[in-house]
């Protein structure tokens, strides 16, 4: 009788561990399809933002708050964007349509000011310095920040220093500290300051108003949100009809340092599936029709910045 008990419960603990060892298996598989599944939407939802880009191109010369691209696209059930087959219907044996939601948004990243513009010849720009003192004041964040910044992204750009601490070149905004700011000013930075691999001027149809008013030494702050005001009635159609409306106000607009068109934006979209929260973000440039992602990371919600499940390289 003894014995008989002993295999029963043998039997018992190792029919329960078989069952929990395939419950795990599948649970695993399940994500692992549903994970490659939202990696398949969201190339889908960038090359959705691709054609939108391309198309905005050959519409206009103009990038402005009131195109297609700049309206973000709410939460939507994965359904709403197929096409009905001639019943009127969507095949879909499973179901899974109406269980996966899509988001996005498309942002100008030449609205902001770039923080590669600081560098002239090997030097920091006088013009470019006095715009993050400018911002950096307007937004209520240390001085003593923004000059070990300075030094450090100086010395990383010129690699000058022998010693094995030179910082190294951030390629992204989170990046920036780096170089000596905090988490809490590169929040503060975030809608007003973007890394871009070139130099770009700013695009005033699109800037915040504190970007514009860092970015013409002579602008105040309260001029800069009736420029952004009247921009929101009506977009700025060139420099030179700025300059005429804006008269005595349009101060020293030049074509070097500042633009109403874009070629650098960022593209965010979200796939979301019953538990699974999967958040893609890309850099594209869109040089005439030719759109070239430069970078692209994948990461659920909440997570920081570099603790990506993958990354893509240049492509």
């Amino acid at each position: 009788m003894l014995m008989a008990l002993l295999t029963v419960a043998l039997v018992a603990v190792l029919s329960s561990w078989a069952m929990w060892q395939l419950w795990r298996t599948t649970k695993v598989e399940t994500t692992e399809r549903s994970f490659q599944q939202s990696r398949w939407l969201l190339n889908g939802a960038l090359d959705w933002a691709r054609v939108v880009l391309r198309e905005d191109k050959r519409s206009s010369e103009l990038d402005h708050l009131g195109e297609p691209w700049a309206v973000p696209l709410k939460e939507s059930r994965l359904s709403a964007f197929l096409a009905s087959d001639s019943s009127g219907g969507v095949e879909d044996e499973q179901g899974l349509l109406n269980q996966v939601f899509l988001s996005g948004r498309i942002t100008d990243l030449q609205s902001r000011i770039n923080v590669n513009n600081l560098i002239d010849g090997g030097r920091l720009s006088l013009t470019y310095t006095s715009a993050f003192i400018k911002l950096f004041s307007v937004l209520g964040l240390p001085m003593n920040e923004l000059d070990l910044f300075l030094q450090n992204f100086l010395a990383a750009q010129n690699k000058s220093s022998k010693e094995g601490n030179t910082p190294i070149m951030p390629q992204r905004l989170e990046q920036l500290t780096w170089l000596g700011l905090s988490p809490q000013s590169v929040a503060q930075l975030a809608p007003h300051v973007t890394v871009l691999p070139a130099f770009t001027p700013l695009n005033l149809n699109t800037a915040s108003a504190e970007a514009i008013s860092a970015s013409i030494s002579q602008l105040e702050m309260s001029t800069a949100r009736n420029w952004v005001r009247k921009r929101q009635a009506k977009h700025w159609t060139s420099l030179d009809a700025m300059r005429s409306e804006l008269a005595a106000n349009a101060y020293n607009i030049n074509e070097r340092e500042h633009q109403l068109s874009t070629k650098y934006f960022e593209v965010v979209g979200q796939v979301r599936y019953n538990q699974l929260v999967l958040i893609e973000r890309s850099v594209v440039l869109r040089d005439g029709s030719d759109l070239k992602i430069l970078w692209r990371e994948r990461r659920p919600p909440g997570a920081q910045p570099g603790c990506l499940l993958t990354i893509d390289p240049p492509c």
